[in-house]
């Protein structure tokens, strides 16, 4: 079984091919999140990490620094249009670049970029399959010196029906009408059920309706690789997703979910948004109901 859309996905085959193509424009996406003091998460830049060997050619997205709204109190938020199209026109990225993407952490931060890029209108972004991960496991070439991608024009256009906000995911949770959408977890099976106390978010549990399907789980921890797509889809469609429904993810933050967006879309679903706030916001409201497995 093929991806609907393979084009989301390039391989190292493909990118080593055509790394200098002049329309190719490659950029690291890596986050990292270490254990805060108290529960939570601190945030930490890839930059070191990029900067000591990246793929040749590639720059470095820094996506809390440059492209979430930091002017709001929960972390990576999707910035304005106008302040997306200002960092990525610095970096080099115009709507019709080949971009490709990648992490070395699970492709979770490569398909969260992936995913804002494509809703400001940047069709032809990818990820690269596998990361760096992928990438060095084959022993290709690194490098330590900084992208040369002159600074351009993005002209966004925003669809702002790919972000799902707290009033849509209320009035799923008041109606408890599963079947006109599906909401998917994208955290963890132990944070779906509750089961790990809320340490993160400070409460425990899931939104009522919302059904578990874990970004861990689409690639495999050995490779880098997404799994393939007959794989895919039949976890999708064991947890309830429907292609004829609107399907919203959420996660902690808008990155897990935006994982398990990226492949609803590589496997061809078509109304899919991201809960952006996502428990960050949901579990910091005591009223807002959570259930316990």
């Amino acid at each position: 079984m093929p991806f609907t859309n393979p084009e989301f996905l390039v391989s190292t085959d493909w990118l080593a091919e055509h790394l200098l193509d002049e329309d190719v424009r490659v950029f690291e996406t890596t986050v990292f999140l270490r254990p805060g003091d108290g529960g939570g998460y601190r945030v930490e830049s890839g930059r070191g990490e990029y900067e000591a060997g990246h793929i040749p050619g590639a720059g470095f997205l820094d996506l809390q620094a440059d492209f979430s709204d930091n002017e709001q109190r929960l972390r990576f938020m999707m910035p304005s249009a106008e302040a997306f199209a200002e960092a990525a026109g610095r970096h080099g990225i115009s709507e019709s670049s080949r971009l490709v993407l990648y992490d070395r952490s699970g492709s979770m931060w490569a398909a969260r970029l992936w995913w804002m890029f494509q809703s400001m209108g940047c069709r032809r972004a990818a990820v690269l399959d596998g990361g760096w991960l992928r990438w060095t496991v084959e022993g290709r070439a690194v490098s330590v010196d900084a992208a040369k991608y002159e600074p351009t024009t993005f002209t966004p256009t925003p669809d702002p029906a790919r972000f799902a906000d707290l009033g849509e995911v209320l009035a799923f949770v008041e109606s408890g009408d599963t079947a006109g959408s599906c909401l998917i977890n994208s955290l963890g099976r132990d944070q779906h059920s509750g089961a790990d106390g809320g340490q993160r978010y400070g409460r425990a549990g899931h939104i009522p309706g919302a059904v578990n399907v874990p970004a861990m789980e689409l690639t495999d921890p050995e490779t880098g690789l997404y799994r393939p797509a007959e794989e895919l889809a039949s976890l999708f469609e064991q947890a309830g997703a429907d292609r004829t429904q609107r399907v919203v993810t959420y996660c902690g933050g808008g990155i897990a979910a935006s994982s398990d967006a990226f492949v609803l879309s590589l496997l061809g679903y078509e109304d899919i948004a991201v809960y952006d706030a996502s428990m960050s916001e949901y579990a910091a409201d005591p009223s807002l109901p959570l259930v316990v497995d």
